[in-house]
């Protein structure tokens, strides 16, 4: 069984083209660290993080702790995307954690009170400017998953009769 790693750096044809994904992505994720330190970010995801039954334990760091501690995190995120272009096992640790993290923002949008407004009316499904905010993240999420799937061994990725 081959265990070996991948990067689209490496790759041919189309899936090289996945390298656009991973630079893309360190950029998202260094802008999204750089706002975490700012006073208007850290004040305008506490509803988020307040809400959240995965990361609301990051209070205990206040207000602007808990940004900090997600910049830091994005901040790494990004590292750990762009060493990937050069270490296999980077790009899959890196991607899956921004599967991870996209994932839990995602989560946001169902566990933050007010965002959307679910009714069996014309419009079955209305969300305010928060929820236009996260939606976006189900896009990064799978740009996430994309990463992810390309980066990990083909013996694990395709199925034995594939």
């Amino acid at each position: 069984m081959n265990l070996s790693f991948n990067i689209a750096e490496q790759g041919e044809g189309s899936y090289r083209l996945l390298t656009i994904l991973r630079w893309v992505m360190v950029v998202i994720f260094v802008s999204f660290g750089m706002q975490k330190f700012t006073l208007q970010s850290a004040q305008g995801i506490v509803q988020f993080i307040s809400n959240s039954p995965f990361v609301s334990w990051l209070s205990v760091f206040g207000l602007r702790g808990e940004a900090y501690v997600l910049g830091v995190t994005e901040f790494g995120i990004a590292v750990l995307l762009a060493a990937g272009a050069f270490s296999p096992i980077l790009s899959a640790i890196g991607a899956l954690m921004g599967v991870i993290t996209f994932a839990v923002t995602w989560s946001f949008f169902f566990t933050t009170p007010g965002v959307v407004k679910w009714s069996l009316s014309t419009d079955p499904m209305a969300w305010n400017l928060a929820g236009e905010f996260l939606f976006k993240d189900i896009v990064l999420l799978c740009v996430c998953l994309v990463l992810l799937l390309a980066s990990l061994p083909r013996s694990i990725v395709r199925s034995p009769s594939g």
